[in-house]
């Protein structure tokens, strides 16, 4: 049997050393496993499992022999890469947006549309999700499949991880300055973070949406259904980890709050913590680190004919994109031979 190599590209990222970590924790059956970053990163040691790894250097990497790639380098540079890596023979889980909503390259979320992996093969390239259009679509599918959703209404309020580590040490910066009462000026963000919040994630189209909430419309539309209606409202917050979503629904027919929690319960990747008289729901700060999308606050929206709003909280540096990954990965092993 070949033996199976694996490489992580962009592996000194916040998303590249989650790959490493959840691929050692679910013993991804490798033989192999190789880091590739930028010439700037070249021997650097990176973590996976109990070894370290050595950088490698991606522009200079021959992907002949290697099975799986997963990608989280940034836009430009998968652009350039990916395409080489899948003409070598490499299949590529890509991470960043390029790809996303290229017609020919399947956009998958595991426990929503994993017959879309198949498509790997017309291209070699596999496209992630967005982190916020994962955690949504994890929460609504189940539903979705029982009385098909008409229009999604979503707010999120995603953490500050998802800019990198450069934004994450913005918001520590400029939280210590306010206590000395200094400021930092903003060079992750457009506005100060720390104690505060900002309606703008990615930069501002031309009908005076930002391409985040772009993202959630449309990719939402290529995983789940092309009819369902997406307005959404992407905020980011002063949160270290975990992407938070206020999700309402609207349904083409009648579904209950219990109804939709005996689904949510019965579902893979979902947990559902709802008992909000006793204080039980869910917060960031609860559940980093931790893999499944929760669900909290189920209720009935009596504004609509057949409404439901939601509260929905996931890692987004785990299920929101490095374990989103590695999981089409295991598929791309099981299911297909690789």
């Amino acid at each position: 049997m070949a033996r199976r190599k694996i490489a992580v590209a962009g592996a000194t990222g916040n998303v590249g050393r989650e790959i490493l970590n959840i691929l050692a924790e679910r013993n991804f059956p490798a033989d192999e496993v190789v880091a590739l970053a930028s010439a700037n990163s070249l021997g650097k040691k990176v973590s996976y499992g109990d070894k370290e790894l050595t950088v490698q250097v991606l522009d200079d990497y021959d992907f002949t022999g290697t099975s799986i790639a997963l990608f989280s380098p940034g836009g430009k540079v998968s652009a350039v890469h990916a395409p080489r890596a899948a003409a070598q023979g490499c299949v590529v889980v890509d991470n960043t947006s390029h790809f996303r909503m290229e017609k020919d390259i399947p956009l998958v979320v595991p426990e929503v549309n994993p017959e879309a992996i198949a498509d790997y093969k017309k291209r070699g390239i596999i496209a992630n999700p967005n982190c916020s259009t994962i955690q949504m679509l994890v929460a609504l599918k189940p539903l979705h499949d029982v009385a098909k959703i008409k229009r999604i209404v979503v707010a999120t309020y995603q953490a500050v991880s998802g800019a990198g580590k450069e934004a994450m040490d913005e918001l520590y910066d400029s939280t210590k300055k306010i206590y000395a009462n200094q400021f930092l000026e903003p060079k992750k963000f457009s506005k100060r973070i720390a104690f505060n919040v900002i309606p703008q994630i990615d930069v501002f189209m031309d009908d005076g949406v930002t391409k985040e909430e772009w993202k959630m419309k449309v990719e939402t539309q290529k995983i789940l259904d092309p009819n369902i209606k997406v307005e959404a409202t992407c905020v980011r917050v002063p949160v270290f980890n975990c992407h938070s979503e206020a999700v309402n629904v609207e349904f083409e027919k009648p579904i209950s709050a219990s109804q939709a929690r005996k689904l949510l319960d019965d579902s893979e990747g979902v947990v559902v913590i709802d008992r909000p008289q006793e204080m039980k729901f869910v917060t960031p700060v609860e559940i980093s680190t931790q893999d499944p999308v929760f669900v909290s606050r189920i209720r009935e929206d009596k504004s609509v004919a057949h409404g439901l709003s939601l509260w929905v909280v996931s890692d987004n540096l785990r299920k929101g994109a490095a374990l989103n990954a590695v999981q089409i990965a295991e598929v791309l092993v099981k299911k297909h031979g690789l």
